[in-house]
């Protein structure tokens, strides 16, 4: 029989006891915490999200510029966080100056609250620079306390992120939203403070080439603290480009040998296809431009070539099927114009180096959704020009 203390429990009953109600403040703090998501209707254009935004310092950068860090993603990892200040634009100004950040950084931001005119003066500088904005929180040391992973980017911060030249969507549990005083009509708290005008805020949008327009009934209309908005949305609307400038199609008239030209840039470079109608027949070229070195290491390391047509392998060529055309890699075929339909209306194309094994495939694909007008009009004017006999 075990011994009892003198209230009747057993040994260590006391302390068990205080670590269960420990536990539980504990369980139903984290329970607290938990977003509650309003019902809006399914077809909400953004997230409503009633969620704390923990408060926040001024702003800090961190900047890892380190041996690892380089051979991995050869530009430096930059952390905003904080409270955007005033002076935190001429602080991260002197930083690009000094070279410690150079053009194309990656731009992590974490910050939710700060001055609007200095979050526009931040995105502004992330343009000039052609970098690469996302959402994160700062390394931290071993020895350093717990620090909250997740991300919060409101306003001012929301700003700054559309000044990206590539935007990367949040994942996780980080979060990017504007409060619909700030997006609709952003005067400021501090009437001692200058703040810029909605006009303002409009022309710097229209500069950063982005639109809100789908959001602002939901911004009109809300009684939440802040819009949360969805990786989903983000991307279908633009706001988001997860490195890669919107796909473009140029297509050029001619009686004779109509011509269109599809085109992309990334973070990587530029990708190209283009098609050549004429009466004997169609030409399909893709065109990689990696720079000449580039270039030549990926031809001479390569045992054949292809393109892809809703990631279907075609037009494989062993060996000489791709070649250095200034400074990119070129692989040309001839196409059979009955098959031009196939093309045209696919989902995907795109054109693909390969070695002796898999470890080894450099290429690029286009998803053609975004252009599918201007091909539809090409496909039509190929036939015009010569309509070749149905299989």
């Amino acid at each position: 029989m075990r011994d009892s203390n003198a209230d009747g429990n057993f040994p260590g009953w006391t302390g068990w006891r205080q670590r269960c109600l420990r536990s539980g403040l504990l369980l139903l703090a984290c329970i607290a915490a938990i977003p509650l998501i309003h019902a809006h209707g399914a077809a909400s254009p953004a997230s409503r999200v009633s969620q704390h935004v923990p408060p926040a310092k001024p702003l800090a950068i961190q900047v890892n510029d380190d041996r690892m860090t380089l051979a991995i993603t050869q530009v430096p990892q930059v952390y905003l966080y904080g409270a955007i200040d005033a002076d935190a634009p001429e602080r991260f100004e002197a930083l690009v100056r000094s070279g410690k950040i150079p053009r194309g950084s990656d731009i992590y931001l974490n910050s939710p609250s700060g001055d609007l005119r200095a979050g526009l003066a931040l995105g502004r500088l992330f343009r000039a620079g052609s970098m690469v904005t996302h959402l994160g929180t700062p390394r931290r040391s071993l020895h350093a306390g717990y620090a909250s992973k997740t991300a919060f980017c409101v306003d001012a911060c929301t700003y700054a992120y559309f000044g990206g030249l590539y935007r990367w969507a949040p994942t996780g549990f980080d979060r990017i939203g504007l409060s619909p005083r700030s997006a609709m009509d952003p005067k400021p708290g501090d009437t001692g403070q200058a703040h810029p005008s909605s006009d303002d805020v409009a022309a710097y949008l229209k500069e950063m080439d982005i639109d809100l327009a789908e959001f602002t009934p939901t911004l009109t209309s809300s009684h939440d603290t802040v819009v949360w908005l969805t990786a989903d949305q983000m991307m279908s609307t633009g706001l988001a480009n997860n490195g890669s400038l919107p796909l473009t199609a140029t297509y050029t008239p001619s009686p004779t040998a109509p011509s269109l030209v599809i085109n992309q840039v990334d973070r990587h470079g530029e990708h190209r296809i283009t098609l050549q109608c004429n009466v004997a027949g169609v030409t399909l070229s893709a065109y990689d431009f990696v720079g000449a070195t580039r270039a030549r290491e990926i031809v001479s390391r390569g045992t054949r070539s292809y393109f892809e047509i809703n990631q279907q392998e075609t037009l494989t060529q062993q060996h000489d099927g791709a070649s250095v055309a200034d400074d990119s890699v070129m692989i040309s075929r001839p196409y059979q114009p009955t098959q031009l339909e196939r093309l045209l209306f696919a989902h995907s194309v795109g054109a693909w180096v390969g070695g002796r094994s898999n470890a080894f495939r450099y290429g690029f694909a286009f998803r053609l959704y975004p252009v599918r007008k201007t091909l539809e009009q090409y496909y039509q004017a190929c036939w015009r020009v010569k309509p070749w006999p149905v299989p």
